[in-house]
């Protein structure tokens, strides 16, 4: 089992061990290459402007961090192309599609930058441009392997001509046109061409030679040789209306309704999740995630062993349909729990309205594996992941649930993601998240926020004051907005508009939203007043700030008004985070999200 993901920052601890795996990599598969060059590839991702290209580094790696393969994609903004510079798998290893993965990967990575194609060298599979026949084979079945895609070379230049005469195989220079461009006009080549011949081989390849390829493209439009090795129908194109990559990730969490507490006045119901999907679902800007399972092991690194396995036990031994409510709490004795485990329930909890029953463990793991398996997808390169769970996360603390809370969502997504980049929390529940607080008060790698109800009339009550602001190296890094009980909604735009401008200051590779619709008009647990148009706007604005982006579902408790919030929410988002020149391919979705 392996993932892929891009590799944005090269200096971090982790990507530092990737980097150099790569490296390996390339010294045993492209022996010819120079050591100055292999060592150049981290400048190369972090300086685009002295090399005139933006590179993204593609890897593909198992769960021991060891490195199954990778790619290279180098994009040229001002020509609007990509040309893929390496794909590489681990030598000695089955690849079990992981060629195939990333070149798919790198697909969906070119069309949300808005490239026109990929361009890439292959080796040729014709007897006369090749000395050594050994080379044959192979060469024919990595060419077969890019026409599935509609890829193939382009025919009637000079590109497969050797720069020098000693020089063996020139490669050819194959386009993909991402299903969406079958050729290109003449002019458009020639310098795309030039650009390749100076930029990437500018101290091997003369000028003479450079104007020689460049001007033996006639044809115009260019065209590409013939299918060879599969008919052109078979071709696939992978082409849709809205690329996968450029959708909003959606994972749901498919066992919450175990979790049902049928006492009346339990606002915290099953139905909160089916009236958000009901709405969702016919925006068709979501493509749905399968859950992995993950250990336990990240749920430890946040929360305490004991509570953990408090949780586990109490509730693998209570009768089905039976809920056990702290009511006894330790203001005294507290190192001394009782030997019944439901009376030790307020040994853990904040509250007497949060219930511990046979299916409360099983819902709020399974939370846990929906949250990681989408921040998984946001480290593989998806831009925003949606999290539709119950029961929520956010007020659960290191060795303490309440609040309908048992595993914090967030705090674990956060821990997961730190080690790849600089993390920050959005919380925009009515209630604090006083839970995120706590576990990384004193951290500076995380950074949380929370926009809420003030305390001295909201739940938890004991926490959210203004000038809890983080302690030690987290001094600083944990901020709280918390607002007065009626406010006009404008003063919440104002206030998160200064809560997105600190997430921009600490410029986080991550941004984790924990999405509260309980701010609405008329929430049973709320006393604000938003409505769709204020989730819209809302949404646009976090939008705005283009950063990777997991949402994790919290609070929200207006049945009826659930799903119309949420998708004005992710009407704003989505249209905000489309690039401007994307904006016209999918004009006929977003128009009609709100219709």
């Amino acid at each position: 089992m392996f993932r892929i993901r891009k590799l944005s920052n090269p200096f971090l601890d982790v990507n530092r061990r990737a980097m150099e795996k790569v490296r390996q990599i390339i010294r045993k598969q492209f022996p010819d290459i120079q050591e100055e060059k292999i060592n150049e590839l981290s400048e190369q991702m972090v300086d685009p402007l002295k090399y005139h290209y933006q590179a993204t580094l593609i890897i593909a790696e198992d769960f021991n961090e060891t490195i199954r393969g990778f790619a290279l994609l180098l994009y040229m903004p001002d020509l609007e192309f990509c040309f893929l510079d390496f794909l590489a798998v681990s030598p000695g290893k089955p690849s079990s599609g992981i060629g195939g993965a990333l070149y798919e990967r790198l697909r969906e990575e070119a069309e949300v930058l808005g490239a026109i194609g990929i361009f890439f060298e292959c080796l040729p599979d014709d007897p006369q441009l090749y000395k050594d026949q050994k080379y044959l084979p192979q060469n024919k079945t990595r060419l077969a392997f890019y026409e599935r895609y509609g890829a193939r070379p382009i025919a009637n230049t000079a590109y497969e001509t050797p720069v020098k005469p000693d020089d063996d195989g020139a490669p050819y220079l194959v386009f993909d046109g991402l299903g969406q461009t079958a050729t290109l006009p003449v002019e458009k080549t020639r310098k795309i061409i030039r650009a390749i011949l100076e930029r990437k081989y500018g101290d091997y390849c003369p000028e003479d030679y450079i104007q020689k390829v460049v001007s033996s493209i006639q044809d115009d439009p260019v065209t590409l040789r013939p299918f060879r090795y599969l008919k052109k129908e078979e071709a696939k194109s992978f082409k849709t209306f809205l690329p996968e990559k450029q959708k909003i990730f959606w994972v749901i969490n498919d066992r919450h309704s175990i979790h049902h507490i049928r006492e009346k006045g339990y606002v915290e119901s099953p139905v909160r999740i089916a009236s958000i999907e009901k709405e969702l679902v016919k925006m068709g800007v979501f493509r749905k995630g399968e859950i992995e399972e993950f250990p336990e092991k990240f749920i430890l690194d946040i929360h305490e062993r004991g509570y953990v396995t408090y949780f586990k036990t109490v509730c693998k031994n209570l009768a089905p349909g039976k809920s056990v409510y702290p009511y006894v709490f330790p203001i005294r004795n507290s190192a001394r729990p009782p030997k019944e485990l439901s009376v030790r329930a307020g040994y853990y909890c904040l509250d007497t309205f949060t219930p511990l029953n046979q299916n409360a463990y099983l819902a709020a793991r399974w939370g846990v594996n929906c949250t990681l398996t989408a921040a998984t997808e946001i480290l593989e390169g998806t831009r925003s992941a949606y999290v539709l769970t119950r029961p929520p996360g956010h007020h659960a603390e290191r060795k303490i649930f309440g609040g309908f809370c048992y595993f914090n969502n967030c705090a674990i997504a956060a821990n997961y993601l730190k080690p790849f980049g600089k993390v920050a929390i959005l919380d925009i529940d009515y209630h604090h998240g006083n839970g995120q607080q706590q576990i990384f008060y004193s951290r500076n790698d995380v950074l949380t926020i929370s926009i809420h109800g003030h305390p001295s009339f909201a739940y938890p009550y004991f926490s959210g004051f203004k000038d809890e602001k983080g302690k030690g190296k987290g001094l600083g890094f944990n901020i709280n907005y918390p607002l007065d009980e009626e406010i006009d909604p404008d003063i919440y735009k104002t206030v998160l508009a200064k809560a997105l401008g600190k997430i921009k200051t600490y410029a986080p590779e991550f941004l984790i939203v924990a999405l509260g619709l309980d701010t609405a008009k008329g929430d049973p647990t709320g006393t604000w007043r938003l409505t769709p148009k204020h989730f819209e706007q809302n949404g646009r604005l976090i939008g705005e700030l283009r950063l990777p982006t997991l949402i994790v579902q919290e609070g929200g408790y207006k049945h009826q008004a659930l799903g119309s919030n949420a998708k004005a929410f992710f009407t704003g988002f989505f249209r905000a985070t489309r690039a401007e020149k994307d904006i016209d391919t999918v004009k006929g979705v977003v128009d009609t999200l709100l219709e």
